[in-house]
């Protein structure tokens, strides 16, 4: 398929390089900055562009893979004189029907897993949630998904939306915790690394255990004098000792009805 990319951020250069081992046809890369444009235009064989009123007419499917807040100002600017083609975003939160009356064909293509440009990734196992107005859409998205990805679901705005909820908490939260434990390990002279073996090992069970019966540490136990020595440890981080006490009260408030 020829596709046309429409923004050269962490997901669009992991979808891109994707997209074209797939043996898609890259025609451009939009970004309002040369630099990354360029950057990824490179990597797929497609010309870079920095001006949306110059995006190519040719192509069959527009992927529009910008931030939430740059969406509504990039979508009539991409739709028109495009209105018959297939146009996509790859939002977690925002509805399929944002090309609602600007685009004849559109839906959402929303690859569930994290990106960062400094790591490739297996597009293979990552799972590839599609949503579309249409029958023709939807046919041709999944389509277009399943030359990427072996795991495909059709799942609709609604649902996406909690998807995308229960990611921020499975992942962004759950990084911003390493970043918190990365700061307490450094204040005493300790390496990050030393903590890696955990977190595998925390990450591996929950493919065979539930999130709740993998669950450890004092806050299962409501171990008080452990948790109140360890708040007291983070009075100096007022921020990070309000999330350890409120995570352990979640924790504790999860299991004591149990």
């Amino acid at each position: 398929m020829k596709i046309a990319l429409i923004g050269a951020g962490r997901l669009s250069v992991n979808l891109g390089r994707a997209l074209h081992d797939a043996g898609h046809d890259i025609l451009q890369v939009f970004s309002r900055t040369e630099k990354p444009a360029a950057t990824l235009a490179a990597a797929v064989g497609a010309s870079p562009l920095t001006d949306i009123e110059n995006l190519t007419k040719s192509a069959d499917i527009y992927i529009v893979a910008v931030t939430d807040s740059a969406l509504a100002d990039l979508i009539p600017k991409a739709c028109k004189g495009r209105e018959q083609k297939i146009f996509l975003h790859t939002a977690g939160s925002i509805p399929a029907d944002a090309f609602k009356g600007m685009a004849l064909h559109y839906g959402v293509l929303y690859p569930l897993q994290t990106f960062s440009k400094e790591r490739s990734v297996d597009f293979g196992n990552i799972p590839c949630l599609i949503e579309a107005n249409d029958e023709y859409t939807l046919g041709t998205t999944w389509d277009l998904a399943s030359s990427i990805s072996q795991d495909v679901r059709a799942v609709n705005s609604e649902q996406r939306k909690f998807v995308h909820l229960a990611a921020v908490f499975a992942c962004n939260f759950v990084n911003h915790c390493y970043a918190l434990a990365a700061d307490i390990m450094e204040q005493k002279g300790l390496p990050f690394e030393l903590l890696l073996p955990l977190i595998d090992e925390t990450a591996s069970k929950v493919h065979t255990l539930p999130p709740a019966t993998a669950q450890t540490g004092p806050a299962l136990r409501y171990d008080e004098n452990v948790i109140r020595s360890q708040s007291k440890l983070l009075a100096g981080n007022p921020f990070a000792k309000d999330l350890y006490d409120r995570m352990t009260l979640s924790i504790h408030r999860k299991f004591e009805t149990r």
